[in-house]
């Protein structure tokens, strides 16, 4: 019996060190990427309800990564958006390689230790939601887990969020309050940011001239999903947009 013990000892502390290990970055591959885009999985919406209540994460993300995205983004918040963490593994179960970003409303690490384990890359920080003191510690315990951070900003006043060193600032073009969109937030915060910073803009982004001009104004990643989700096959509606970019 103990040595059945040892087995299961061994087994867990390799586990253990695949949890804290490094995912594939987020990062890089928006370095490397001649289109930068971060296709996401998002079955619904606070402000437009559902959009595709019978997406299925174990057809839709391997669908965007056979169709050309940079990276995915993959909403969990159940509540809200109709999300769930196990949606990460559906679409690593069924093939998906890309890094894969854990889209929540983090506050707590408890939710950092969910997305490690659900098999994301990278998780979702958002300035509006944390105090400086509470994002820079969650950013610590992330990157102990093997996680990069994506900082999303949205206001000129959350721009200090910044000095915190993430390994990519995002800056999100819809109002978490009122959620209207405007992309010209993106263009207007850009020169704020650090010079080295990885720039990604989020929401809103509907058309190919969208991501050209915000490439243009020094962003590399370009975070769209309703776009895409909202019609009847997602991943060929990436496929069409890669090729009008």
């Amino acid at each position: 019996m103990q040595d059945i013990l040892q087995e299961i000892i061994a087994h867990k502390r390799e586990e253990v060190a695949a949890l804290y290990a490094k995912k594939p970055s987020l990062r890089e591959a928006l370095l490397q990427s001649d289109t930068g885009i971060i296709a996401e999985f998002k079955r619904r919406s606070p402000s437009k309800g559902w959009i595709k209540e019978d997406g299925r994460a174990d057809i839709i993300p391997l669908s965007y990564q056979q169709n050309g995205a940079a990276a995915l983004s993959i909403l969990t918040d159940e509540h809200f958006f109709g999300g769930h963490d196990d949606f990460i593994r559906q679409a690593r179960q069924s093939g998906v390689t890309l890094p894969i970003l854990y889209k929540n409303f983090v506050i707590d690490e408890a939710q950092l230790y969910a997305a490690a384990l659900c098999g994301a890359s990278a998780v979702l920080l958002i300035a509006a939601c944390l105090s400086k003191q509470a994002c820079a510690a969650l950013m610590n315990k992330a990157h102990e887990l093997g996680l990069e951070v994506l900082l999303e900003m949205h206001s000129e006043a959350e721009l200090e969020y910044a000095e915190l060193g993430p390994d990519l600032c995002g800056i999100n073009n819809r109002n978490l309050g009122s959620f209207v969109t405007d992309v010209d937030n993106s263009f207007r915060l850009a020169e704020r940011l650090p010079k080295d910073a990885v720039k990604v803009s989020e929401s809103g982004i509907g058309n190919p001239a969208t991501v050209r001009a915000l490439r243009q104004a020094g962003f590399r990643g370009f975070l769209i999903g309703e776009t895409f989700m909202k019609t009847a096959d997602p991943g060929q509606a990436l496929h069409d947009f890669i090729n009008q970019l």
